[in-house]
């Protein structure tokens, strides 16, 4: 069963236990700009053609389970596969030599050529501050902005995510163009992800 909880846009709100909220920001580039140097000639990237679920799932932890990334959690392998694999969806792991696990993820969607989705863009913890973001982004940006159709590329990030998240976005091109409130079942109480994932965003049971 599903419920509604209004709004007040002047002040606070009440949220039921069990339910996380986080401030959405929506950010888009609409020109290719100018590339900001990054070096790390260890990092390559790797289009996935057909994700094993398993790999991907702990890959998806490895990098969210700390922002509190469960959207990919509660699917099932058929329907991870259909995502995943659907025309015009890409998977790309990013690769650092000498290791056999993947340490970043990104995923872009071109089922509208023109108007293009960074879906999905991290990398795992021990990856983060040395440089492999600006690279990862710098290959994400030659892979949309090299198609002759793509007139705008577009993402999303919230208040769950690293803090670091919206400046570097910014910091590489995007605008943010809109707001929203996302309001969901906390994923922690469900066991989709560990109790102490996310130690960010406060876990609120009810008695």
């Amino acid at each position: 069963m599903t419920s509604s909880i209004t709004v007040d846009l002047a002040g606070y709100t009440d949220l039921p236990a069990g339910k996380v909220a986080t401030i959405v920001t929506y950010l888009e580039m609409r020109a290719r700009p100018l590339a900001r140097r990054a070096e790390r000639p260890d990092l390559s990237l790797e289009r996935i053609e057909r994700p094993d679920p398993a790999e991907y799932r702990a890959l998806f932890r490895r990098i969210g389970d700390d922002w509190l990334w469960f959207g990919r959690l509660t699917m099932g392998d058929q329907d991870l596969a259909a995502v995943l694999t659907r025309p015009g969806y890409e998977v790309y792991f990013c690769r650092k030599a000498r290791e056999s696990a993947p340490v970043g993820l990104l995923e872009l969607d071109f089922t509208d050529p023109a108007e293009v989705e960074l879906a999905y863009f991290g990398l795992v913890a021990e990856e983060i501050g040395n440089g492999a973001g600006r690279w990862l982004m710098n290959e994400a940006l030659s892979q949309v902005w090299s198609r002759p159709q793509t007139r705008r590329l577009f993402v999303h990030t919230c208040t769950a995510d690293s803090p670091q998240a919206l400046g570097f976005y910014r910091a590489s091109g995007f605008t943010p163009y809109k707001r929203a409130i996302e309001i969901a079942d906390d994923p922690r109480l469900a066991g989709v992800l560990p109790r102490d994932a996310a130690g960010h965003v406060p876990l609120i049971e009810g008695e």
